[in-house]
Order: C-alpha cells, then sequence, then structure tokens
C-alpha cells in the first residue's frame, strides 16, 4: 500500500482507486462505496443499507478476511459537515477492522441522518460488536436494529440524553440523590445554574 501525499487533498488524502488491493474493484460498484486513502490506511464509506452485507463479505471473502472488529464508535459531527464536505448528515457509525492473516487494517464508515440515527447491528457477524453497539447507543443516542439487549452501558438507566452529543449540556439535564425518606436514588432536575465564562485579558502595561 503506497502513503499519499498529505497535500494532495483537503482530507489530507487521495480518493483510492477501486483497484487497491484492500477492495476489490466490483465491490466499489456493487456496494456503491467510496474508497479513500490517508496516511497509508483506508477509509471506506458506505451507504447504511449496504453496510452490514459490505462488512460480511470483507470477514468471509477469502480475498479480503478481516476475521476482527476491533473497534466500533460513533460520531457526531454537530450539524456541521465533515472536513470531506462530502456528507451533511450529523452523525456517523466506524468500523475498524482486522485481517490478522493479511496484517492489514481498514475502516468502514455510515453516515446517519439526525433525525432517525440507526442502522443494522453487526453482531451476527462479530459476536463483539455487542458491547460496541450498546456504548455507541448509550452515549450518541444511535439505534442499531436487531441488537439483542440494547440497553445503556456506561450511563445510568434512568439517564436522560446522550452525553456525547455535541448539544448535550455540561451539566446535564438530571441529577442524582439518595433520599432517605424513600429509602432509593432519586432524579432531580439539575440545581446548577449554568455560568458563562468569558476568558480575562491581563496586560502588564510597559511603564516608560
Amino acid at each position: 500500500m503506497t502513503t499519499p501525499s498529505p497535500a494532495s487533498d483537503p482530507d489530507h488524502g487521495d480518493v483510492g482507486h477501486p483497484g487497491d488491493e484492500n477492495l476489490p474493484e466490483e465491490w466499489v460498484v456493487r456496494f456503491g462505496a467510496t474508497v479513500s486513502s490517508a496516511y497509508g490506511e483506508q477509509t471506506v464509506v458506505v451507504d447504511h443499507r449496504a453496510v452490514y452485507d459490505l462488512l460480511r463479505a470483507l470477514r468471509d471473502d477469502p480475498v479480503t478476511r478481516y476475521e476482527q472488529l476491533i473497534d466500533l464508535c460513533g460520531v457526531d459531527y454537530g450539524g456541521e459537515m465533515p472536513a470531506s464536505g462530502r456528507h451533511p448528515d450529523r452523525f456517523a457509525v466506524v468500523y475498524h477492522l482486522l485481517s490478522v492473516s493479511r496484517n492489514e487494517r481498514l475502516r468502514v464508515m455510515v453516515y446517519l441522518p439526525e433525525e432517525n440515527p440507526r442502522v443494522r447491528s453487526v453482531i451476527p457477524i462479530w459476536a463483539c460488536a455487542d458491547w460496541y453497539e450498546r456504548e455507541a447507543f448509550d452515549l450518541f443516542g444511535i439505534l442499531f436494529e436487531g441488537h439483542p439487549d440494547l440497553r445503556r452501558l456506561l450511563t445510568d438507566y434512568g439517564f436522560i440524553g446522550y452525553p456525547m452529543r455535541k448539544d448535550f449540556p455540561l451539566s446535564g439535564h438530571v441529577e442524582m440523590r439518595f433520599d432517605e425518606e424513600k429509602g432509593r436514588v432519586v432524579y432531580e432536575p439539575v440545581s446548577i445554574e449554568p455560568r458563562v465564562t468569558v476568558p480575562r485579558v491581563i496586560r502588564h502595561e510597559s511603564v516608560e
């Protein structure tokens, strides 16, 4: 694999050719994928309706053999277009794949709309995706269709909102405490008053 020149594209990479070894040429057309390269690694962007079939093919095909899903994460672009400017959708799910037999890595991305961010679960392909998908649901509110147990993973079950979204307030929506009378944890509105801090610039005037 050749390393592209970072200066050749605003994304610090080049749009890859369909014949690149990580993705067979016919697959680019078959799955409607876009391939780009940066710093010696490839990123494949595909529609959410085709990502499941693409990932399964990447695992099972003897040419690619991406046996492992080493990470899955959500992304919130905060309503801003990604650096490439090609996809205006707010959310994305990123799959990081590893071919142990070929010593190759591949990144697969799927963009999801703000109104209803959902994509098919890949647990039938890689069982390890279970908690990865729960984490992305918990922190970003991305739904994974077909997940057998899509519950919150890091926050409390009564938590309101998705803390990794860029519009989530720093103070949160509710606070919790133990109520002695009720003998249980209760949730209440946040008691912290929002405060806008303005940086103060101190200039030392020179004395002549």
